[in-house]
């Protein structure tokens, strides 16, 4: 999956290319794709554990997955679905606001540096520092010679942290104006998820352009050998947990944790267990 949904390289990036309700490869249909999920379970589990376990003789090694798009495109979901599978006590899930008035103060990566996964951890970036060069951009909050440049301190942070055992999963969730308009209105249709409706999401949504440029300048500026962009069909929930899991289990195969062997004696000591 990480070859079919990896950003192309070296050409310009057309959002419209993609089907948002597409299924490139895998499951057939729901009944499928949720079964299959399921079966990932058990594999994503172990591989954390393996990793966990690596990171106590000194394996420096973590993955990040970084969650962007439109809202109800599914980063929410993809938290509570996908890494729902692994163990919590191994993961560290933050998901980004606007700036507060102390992150204001600073240069727009050092609030990113704070929740970053520590060695033998999965993090979860619910956004991230990718607001920076799409919220800024849309809505014109920084000027156009500093944004341009943000685009090179991404790929160097990330380069930085892929050299430091970061293996950084970045996907895009890509929704369709269609379907976004159907998730707002059941919202909108269900008292109980009122809460999660938020009426700037009506203004946002009238900026739609505007924002699928944005993403179309970020994917294509910043997919990187390091640390490449995926564009991860959203329209159906089930494919999109599908996609992600699979996504997950493949980086987390390509690092091949292994357990540390112990340093003493197995047979001292049971001999010493026994005994006692």
């Amino acid at each position: 999956m990480s070859g079919l949904l990896r950003v192309p390289a070296g050409e310009r990036l057309d959002l419209r290319r993609f089907d948002p309700a597409g299924t490139p490869s895998g499951p057939a249909d729901k009944a499928a794709g949720l079964a299959a999920t399921a079966g990932m379970a058990g594999k994503l589990a172990s591989l954390q554990e393996r990793l966990y376990a690596a990171s106590t003789a000194g394996d420096r090694r973590r993955v990040l997955l970084v969650l962007q798009g439109m809202d109800t495109s599914g980063k929410g979901g993809t938290v509570k679905h996908v890494i729902g599978q692994f163990n919590p006590s191994g993961c560290r899930i933050k998901a980004f606001k606007a700036p507060t008035p102390e992150e204001r103060e600073h240069p727009f990566l050092w609030r990113i540096t704070k929740p970053l996964p520590q060695p033998g951890e999965i993090g979860i970036f619910d956004r991230s520092h990718y607001e920076d060069v799409l919220v800024a951009r849309v809505r014109e909050l920084v000027p156009r010679s500093r944004l341009n440049r943000r685009y090179s301190q991404i790929n160097d942070f990330e380069k930085s942290l892929a050299d430091d055992g970061v293996s950084i999963v970045k996907v895009f969730l890509h929704i369709s104006y269609e379907e976004q308009r159907a998730r707002l209105l059941a919202r909108l249709d269900n008292p109980d998820k009122h809460w999660k409706f938020d009426e700037g999401d009506i203004e946002e949504r009238a900026a739609w352009p505007a924002y699928q440029e944005a993403y179309e300048l970020a994917l294509e500026r910043c997919s990187t050998d390091a640390a490449p962009w995926f564009i991860v069909p959203a329209d159906r929930k089930w494919y999109r947990n599908w996609a992600i899991s699979t996504l997950l289990l493949e980086h987390l195969e390509a690092i091949g944790p292994r357990y540390p062997e112990g340093d003493f004696d197995v047979e001292e000591c049971r001999r010493r267990l026994l005994a006692t």
